[in-house]
């Protein structure tokens, strides 16, 4: 026997729902039909039809519970969109110009934005289950679910030319939680796109990852590169990462739309970091247990110390210190092929005579095809990876 639900208007639901998300800390807050079709899963096709997502196969397994929430929770009335402001204090993109520090994204500076938000999800959620007598789901990036387009449709932001979500109070620093529930609430018109004839996030992309607008091609997104990528970046794309370790914020800190945000009111989003922290000479020098402890609770601890230093190198070969080769001929003896890929690239940019003796040295003795590769093919040779400033030092 169920439950009879308790006498709340729809309306009434809603309104609770705003208040404790405001209690809660969140900025935006809107609700969409879970029943209704969309665009999204067609979208989505196109998408993985054009083999933009890269080696991300875990999208395509998930594609058709991803086209909509009901594949999800046929239950599903519902779908309430929470928006985190995590706005910087300033502009980050002057940092970009230190290149012998690494640059991390604005989101992964502060306290795993994961935990928090599903904490603050989950007090609501268990909340609003017991006084409505209501079925919920809660998500922060956990489920096969479109969170960005699902905000569009309820209202809070709009994707702009760089598919991410843009608010007009936000900006483009909007954190995304999700909560299903088998409640029908009031739903919000979708959010008009506002871009008009801009093309600021477009312009400013390094590897130009927007094959047109609205579209991405992770394959050149250096997010993707940094952060979900399991081997090392094209060869042609490698130089123009410059500085980034830990994903990229270039189309979002350009949009014009930021002038509207202030800095997050969250304290555990500001930074817990200052770019003397990045320094690259001291980034590759981290142990597991140093990595470990400088990146408790971020998101950057996820990806593990080899990918952390195949980043560090590349940037390392991007910083233009020919009196820099000695770190990458240390990472040489990596007991990881990527690691070592990855400095025998950074060695090759930084100083030729050094990569040549060293070649001499090792190549023979080098079993796996990814660094081989890299010794075969030394950066110099390919005209894609030249630039003005990083040029190798050395005797050349």
């Amino acid at each position: 026997m169920t439950t009879p639900r308790r006498s709340f208007t729809a309306s009434e639901a809603y309104e609770w729902l705003a208040e404790h998300a405001r209690t809660e800390g969140f900025e935006a807050l809107g609700a969409a039909d879970a029943r209704k079709p969309g665009p999204e899963g067609a979208r989505l096709q196109e998408f993985l039809a054009a083999g933009y997502h890269g080696d991300m196969e875990w999208l395509a397994d998930t594609a058709e519970r991803r086209s909509a929430p009901l594949h999800l929770w046929p239950e599903a009335r519902s779908v309430v969109m929470f928006g985190a402001n995590h706005a910087p204090p300033a502009d980050p993109l002057p940092e970009l110009a230190e290149r012998e520090r690494g640059y991390v994204a604005i989101y992964a500076r502060g306290r795993d934005y994961h935990e928090i938000l599903k904490g603050r999800l989950k007090r609501i959620a268990q909340k609003f289950a017991a006084r409505h007598k209501a079925a919920v789901k809660v998500f922060v990036d956990t489920a096969p679910l479109l969170e960005k387009p699902w905000a569009a449709r309820a209202g809070i932001g709009w994707q702009g030319k760089h598919t991410n979500l843009v608010s007009r109070d936000w900006g483009s620093w909007l954190f995304l939680g999700a909560m299903l529930t088998d409640i029908e609430l009031p739903f919000a018109e979708p959010a008009p796109e506002h871009c008009g004839a801009c093309t600021a996030c477009l312009d400013i992309c390094p590897t130009r990852a927007f094959p047109a607008p609205f579209q991405l091609d992770a394959r050149r997104c250096i997010s993707f590169l940094t952060i979900e990528h399991k081997g090392l970046a094209p060869r042609e794309l490698r130089p123009l990462m410059g500085s980034r370790i830990f994903g990229c914020d270039d189309c979002l800190a350009v949009c014009p739309w930021n002038k509207f945000a202030r800095h997050a009111a969250e304290i555990r989003f500001h930074t817990r970091f200052s770019q003397q922290d990045f320094d690259l000479a001291a980034l590759i020098g981290l142990d597991d247990a140093g990595f470990r402890a400088m990146f408790t609770a971020s998101p950057v601890k996820r990806l593990g110390l080899a990918r952390f230093r195949r980043n560090v190198l590349v940037a390392i070969g991007n910083s233009g210190r020919g009196d820099w080769a000695g770190l990458a001929v240390q990472k040489l003896d990596s007991g990881e092929a990527i690691v070592r890929a990855a400095a025998i690239w950074a060695l090759g940019r930084l100083d030729r005579d050094i990569f040549l003796v060293e070649r001499s040295r090792r190549m023979a003795g080098e079993a796996d095809p990814l660094p081989l590769e890299e010794w075969r093919h030394p950066p110099w040779l390919d005209s894609r990876a030249e630039d003005p400033d990083s040029a190798p030092s050395g005797s050349v």
